[in-house]
């Protein structure tokens, strides 16, 4: 019993997966030579933007979480001075 080797053959798919590459290689250099070398976006640069945008969020959930407490504690004042001020009968 001997086991077939499978013959290499360049198909479909190997085809598509070289003509990716090299689609991905030439946009990569465009990229770098029209936007420039400091301007290219990377995983670094996107991990700092979701940083600072998760940064802001919080910033802003904390300003909104802020205004609530003051709009609560007004309305709790305002509802306890309404009842000091209304007649005992």
């Amino acid at each position: 019993m001997s086991i077939a080797e499978p013959t290499p053959s360049i198909g479909l798919t190997t085809i598509s997966r070289t003509v990716a590459s090299l689609a991905v290689g030439v946009v990569h250099t465009l990229e770098r030579a029209v936007v420039g070398e400091g301007r290219m976006r990377t995983a670094r640069g996107n991990a700092w933007a979701a940083v600072c945008a998760d940064r802001a969020r919080a910033d802003r959930r904390d300003e909104l979480n802020r205004v609530v407490a003051e709009l609560t504690a007004a309305r709790a004042a305002a509802h306890r001075q309404q009842r000091e001020h209304q007649p005992v009968g």
